[in-house]
């Protein structure tokens, strides 16, 4: 490369390209959805739901994309003490202004970009008037102090995750007054203007520092209280390898989701105490902190099925891993027993501090109020068992989020990672017009409707062929033996049925007949992709 622009620009080129094809693809369909098929100078009148399939979620999408290309979140170690900034990097002869200036100002570009083209392309509601230049500024305000935040060393494991979620907090807090104020955009943009090259003079120390080496170290202050706590409860040995290797991914990855949640839950929880003449907005608000550890599951899924965390450009198993003394089907289980520890120890936060947060607020009247309304519509039992079985819901979608890319985590081959990346990032651009043409065509909603058992029919025959496929070649690789195949196939037709009972019970209309309610049960316990991750480690393991 002639220039550090042109090698870093085609660093993100090179590892992003796929990436970066499928945002530019979002832009050009709602491109085409705004001129083509809607016409120039047409009033658009559309709801919440159209905004948020077509706008809304893809754009939020791309930017946490965006936002995690241009700080290295794909290749760096976000609970590590060392900075996240490719180490190997540090090695180009360039000087650290050019190693920090160039991702800078290529995000900043990026997501500027971004707001222009959502700004010109999307189809926005008529009568709204949507700003120019400072929502720009705050995406790219957002991604440099993410990059500075990020890209510092730390003294001890987590603490980038707490500083770097307290300090866009409160950047985010700032413009959220600022607009509740009525703020000009010439005064947002003399808020928003000076984060830029601020971050930009915090990422030149974190980069230098991180470049010279120096990782501080703050362990030995915490040192003692951590031997006290240890020595209660240190033991000479695991009574087997698989308690050892259950121990090891708690320690490497369990802690992660209670973390996260501990984080965000306050600040979601904090609304309460503004919420206290507004019902509708309470329950928004418990509605969000209910789907916060499925959604940090779903952020942290990654890591938990990253076979080989400490390394940053690798996918295979680390000799560590590959030689315990384990069956890949034993390693598995170890993992699926950290998630089961770790999403419990999640709710057992949420369930601890919402009910003290809507007593301390103030709020706890409205939700008895709610509940007794639910008693006298559903009946006493209904009434009695919907709340369990709505937090039993949320609990087992919080499991689900964290193992179901287990098979594909752990294959160890970076064309499937990333492609499945592409695949997902792609679906959820194209939902959106898709879910504005079907909301638009009566004709079609009348379509899927009628075909809707059989779209569930096929869905479960392709999801029942691929278990059955799988589990020939666990029994054929000994991978897992007849009695474990046996046993896990009895479990799962075990939650099968109790959840059709749960459907059934709760759905028993003639409107929707009782095989649609089984044909749900069977695709919402998951199947395949779980019975799969053994082999997937297992062409990892012994390649």
């Amino acid at each position: 490369m002639r220039s550090p622009a042109l090698a870093i620009g085609w660093e993100f080129r090179r590892r992003h390209r796929w990436g970066l094809i499928a945002v530019a693809g979002y832009l050009f369909v709602v491109a085409t959805i705004r001129f083509l098929i809607l016409g120039p100078g047409e009033p658009v009148l559309v709801d919440s739901v159209r905004f948020a399939a077509v706008v809304s979620v893809p754009l939020t999408t791309t930017f946490v994309y965006l936002l995690a290309v241009f700080s290295f979140g794909f290749t760096g170690d976000l609970a590590a003490r060392h900075s996240m900034y490719p180490a190997r990097m540090f090695t180009l002869p360039v000087t650290n202004a050019a190693l920090v200036g160039w991702p800078m100002l290529y995000g900043t570009a990026a997501m500027a970009i971004l707001w222009l083209a959502a700004r010109l392309f999307a189809v926005w509601p008529s009568g709204i008037a949507i700003p120019l230049i400072w929502p720009a500024l705050l995406a790219a305000a957002l991604l440099a102090w993410t990059q500075a935040l990020t890209w510092m060393p730390y003294g001890l494991p987590g603490i980038r995750l707490i500083v770097a979620v307290l300090g866009l907090a409160a950047l985010d807090t700032v413009v959220l007054l600022a607009i509740h104020f009525k703020a000009g955009e010439p005064r947002m943009v003399a808020i928003l203007a000076p984060q830029v090259p601020l971050a930009y003079l915090v990422a030149r120390f974190a980069v230098a520092r991180a470049r010279r080496g120096e990782v501080p170290d703050w362990r030995g202050v915490f040192g003692r209280l951590a031997s006290n706590a240890v020595r209660t409860r240190r033991r000479d040995h695991f009574p087997s390898p698989a308690r050892a290797q259950a121990w090891f991914e708690w320690r490497r990855h369990g802690r992660s989701l209670p973390a996260l949640v501990a984080l965000l839950l306050p600040f979601e929880l904090a609304l309460l105490w503004l919420a206290k003449d507004a019902p509708a907005f309470v329950f928004e608000i418990l509605f969000l902190a209910l789907i916060t550890p499925p959604f940090m599951a779903a952020c942290t899924a990654w890591t938990v099925s990253q076979p080989n965390p400490q390394g940053r450009d690798s996918y295979g198993v680390p000799p560590f891993i590959a030689t315990r003394p384990l069956t890949s089907a034993e390693l598995i289980a170890a993992k699926l027993k950290m998630a089961m520890w770790s999403t419990l120890a999640a709710w057992l936060l949420v369930l601890v501090a919402m009910p003290l947060a809507l007593e301390w607020s103030g709020t706890w009247p409205l939700v008895t109020e709610r509940v007794r309304r639910l008693h006298d519509a559903i009946g006493t039992p209904r009434a009695a068992t919907v709340v369990p079985l709505i937090l039993a819901g949320f609990i087992v979608a919080t499991w689900k989020q964290l193992v179901q890319s287990l098979h594909i985590g752990l294959t160890g081959r970076e064309w499937i990672v990333k492609g499945s990346v592409l695949l997902t990032l792609t679906f959820l651009i194209v939902l959106g017009p898709i879910v504005e043409w079907i909301i638009d065509s009566p004709s079609v909603q009348r379509a899927l409707w009628n075909a809707g058992p059989l779209i569930l029919a096929g869905l479960v025959g392709l999801k029942m062929s691929a278990a059955a496929w799988i589990a020939t070649r666990l029994d054929r690789s000994r991978l897992l033996g007849d009695r474990a195949l046996v046993l896990g196939a009895a479990c799962w037709v075990v939650a099968v049925l109790a959840l059709y009972g749960v459907l059934v019970w709760f759905f028993s209309t003639p409107f929707v007949a009782r095989y649609v309610l089984a044909l749900i049960a069977i695709l919402a316990v998951p199947l395949a992709r779980i019975s799969a991750a053994p082999l997937a480690l297992t062409w990892n393991r012994h390649r």
